[in-house]
């Protein structure tokens, strides 16, 4: 049995949670999410609280799925209540973002800019060297920020790159100077 998945969720007092047909609707003051729910799992709701149910427990595939169903619930009702963010740091002479329209160019340091379209129910917001992701869905959040770092990721001897706020990036040190033998 899944230690995640017997946890209740709770839901906040302006979300609500539908189920019709296997499909979840979660609606909230930031948006709404839909997500079709497993076979093998069921949904129980009673005074604010979801409860997620495995049809079958014994059953080894669907006991990891039980898990992931309860995290995805809960990542919902997070992003449509509070919402997701990701901070990105660019960190390199010259290194810089521009919004333009519904695309993010990065300049890094190759020959040409590097664009990237951003992904639907994604804003970014760009300050100095910072480039914030937000969103509602916390899989499209992650993979937007996951898309720009990989770009240019941070390298281990000056530390220029991008990297998520918060990282902290393994330093090599460089060549030895060889001392002159006399």
């Amino acid at each position: 049995m899944s230690k995640i998945g017997r946890l209740p969720i709770k839901l906040p007092s302006d979300t609500t949670l539908s189920v019709a047909d296997s499909l979840i609707t979660v609606k909230g003051k930031l948006g709404e999410l839909r997500w079709q729910l497993p076979q093998e799992i069921t949904i129980q709701q009673q005074d604010g609280i979801v409860t997620v149910v495995n049809q079958h427990p014994n059953d080894p595939t669907s006991q990891p799925i039980y898990g992931l169903t309860r995290a995805k619930l809960a990542n919902m009702v997070k992003g449509v209540s509070v919402g997701f963010e990701r901070i990105l740091e660019i960190i390199g002479v010259g290194f810089r973002a521009e919004l333009k329209d519904d695309e993010l160019w990065l300049h890094l340091g190759f020959s040409r800019p590097v664009k990237l379209n951003l992904l639907p129910g994604v804003t970014v917001k760009i300050v100095k060297n910072e480039v914030t992701i937000s969103g509602i869905d916390k899989e499209m959040v992650g993979e937007m920020a996951a898309r720009i770092r990989a770009t240019k990721k941070p390298e281990p001897y000056k530390g220029k790159g991008i990297k998520y706020q918060g990282e902290i990036i393994r330093r090599k040190q460089g060549k030895a100077a060889k001392t002159a033998a006399s």
